[in-house]
């Protein structure tokens, strides 16, 4: 999966090759150290790989920057994916849900994101981007685990070799898009509450006129939704005000939002690498080149339409969701 899945999509999208260093050491035995070169056989850099559940590790997954790319301290990045895969019993292969398939993809769009960059100053480099376009590079990521060139490549029993059947793959499709008109209202429903909160004057706080701590809450939550037109009794926010961590203590004050507007964006280029007749390669490198290598020195709207050639548009993403006739 890692090497004929996650490896083989970023060479055929981007003329990556990977090697694996046993000879360099990573901070835990299970974490596996590679060595990732361009398409010029140059190194970019190096990737760890941390993917098993152990007892002294954190659930979840993510990515690092153990070392960011810097032109300016001349420094090649090193970055690390952590998972959560069970681990297999000794000499047994390990067997991925769907899930699991997408977090790998997802996580090494992270830390493609931080082995492109190409900027003078760490402040800048791989992930510091603003919040709400984080997601954007993994996002796109995921979606070479369907394609089909891809797909054909690693998606085969682990016992027979047999490729996965084509229905299958359809079927596993139409299922990730049930109920995601329900979703879709209720995460809109949280973000928009969350941005009624975040635009109370601070002197209405500060004067009294409003009381956060006290009975105004609810009645604030009715109002405000009812404003934005999505009070629907049978689709709850998906956060009420009472147990809304994301905006209050989680750092997604007034940008719960961000996780939509990356899919906008992600959807909407998953859409352009499979339209038209330019290679996949030639995409891929101008992807890279626009945004992928800018991290947060250029805006991530100008570097979108740099590759883009337009502003993001939502079709796609409501294609996707299932949300058009």
């Amino acid at each position: 999966m890692l090497w004929d899945g996650v490896f083989y999509a970023a060479g055929q999208v981007y003329g990556i090759t990977v090697r694996e260093r046993s000879d360099l050491i990573g901070y835990h035995p299970e974490a596996r150290v590679f060595e990732v070169f361009d398409a010029d056989s140059e190194p970019l850099g190096l990737f760890l790989g941390d993917f098993f559940t152990r007892p002294s590790k954190r659930g979840g997954a993510w990515m690092n920057e153990l070392i960011s790319q810097s032109r300016l301290l001349d420094q090649k990045p090193v970055v690390v994916n952590n998972l959560n895969i069970p681990k297999p019993p000794e000499g047994e292969v390990a067997l991925l849900t769907r899930d699991n398939v997408r977090t790998l993809f997802h996580e090494f769009g992270h830390a493609l994101h931080g082995l492109f960059s190409d900027v003078c100053y760490p402040f800048f480099s791989g992930t510091e981007v603003p919040r709400d376009s984080v997601e954007f590079p993994s996002q796109v990521n995921e979606m070479w685990m369907s394609r089909p060139e891809i797909l054909a490549n690693y998606a085969r029993h682990f016992e027979t070799g047999e490729p996965m059947p084509a229905e299958l793959v359809e079927h596993m499709a139409a299922t990730e898009r049930f109920g995601e008109g329900f979703r879709t209202v209720e995460y809109l429903a949280a973000a928009l509450l969350d941005w009624a909160w975040h635009r109370i004057p601070a002197t209405d706080v500060q004067s009294g006129v409003f009381d956060p701590d006290g009975s105004d809450a609810e009645v604030f939550e009715e109002v405000a939704l009812q404003r934005a037109g999505i009070a629907i009794a049978a689709i709850p926010p998906r956060y009420r005000t009472g147990y809304f961590a994301h905006i209050f203590s989680g750092g997604y004050e007034a940008s719960y939002y961000s996780y939509i507007w990356s899919e906008v964006l992600d959807a909407d280029t998953a859409q352009w690498f499979i339209d038209g007749a330019a290679p996949i390669r030639e995409k891929g490198r101008l992807f890279r080149r626009e945004l992928l290598s800018r991290g947060g020195s250029v805006d991530p709207l100008e570097a979108f339409e740099a590759f883009r050639g337009r502003a993001p548009e939502i079709e796609a993403i409501l294609i996707r969701r299932g949300l058009t006739v």
